[in-house]
């Protein structure tokens, strides 16, 4: 079983959008039995919230379901256990990097996205640009998704 791993700051914006986005992707590719998707926060602030109300409204709006994901904290053991650790900005790449060594891969989201124009995914708790965020989630798991197929030839 291939496990995947969403990062962002509080877990309630980017992390569970991406989570949310690419177990869609996984279903729509029957991988479900093959691939597993989770999503933690480098902070404790939402442990336990579901995710944010821009965000539920963009993935509403999407039919893209987020039915029983809910606010955790990146734990030290993740960095063994998941086999694609994907931060969402350079800050949560670094606070990843400061729990330990990962066991797998561990890289940025528009690591997938190379010509896109991006580094960071915006953070839309902040600019409230949840339809930038979507946009960018999606191409970045979608090319995600096509690495992790070829790299597992799955």
């Amino acid at each position: 079983m291939v496990q995947v791993l969403f990062v962002c700051l509080g877990n309630i914006c980017r992390s569970p959008m991406a989570e949310a986005i690419f177990r869609e992707q996984v279903k729509k590719e029957k991988l479900e039995t093959v691939i597993t998707v989770d999503s933690a926060g480098t902070g404790d602030w939402h442990i336990g919230h579901p995710p944010h109300h821009g965000t539920q409204k963009i993935l509403t709006e999407n039919e893209v379901s987020f039915e029983g994901i809910k606010a955790r904290q990146v734990e030290k053991e993740d960095l063994t256990k998941f086999d694609y650790i994907i931060a969402m900005d350079n800050k949560n790449l670094d606070d990843l990097k400061v729990l330990g060594k990962a066991g797998g891969y561990i890289g940025r989201l528009s690591d997938f996205v190379p010509n896109g124009g991006w580094t960071d995914v915006p953070d839309p708790y902040f600019t409230g640009n949840f339809q930038e965020v979507y946009d960018l989630v999606t191409e970045g798991c979608a090319k995600l998704l096509a690495f992790i197929r070829n790299e597992q030839g799955i």
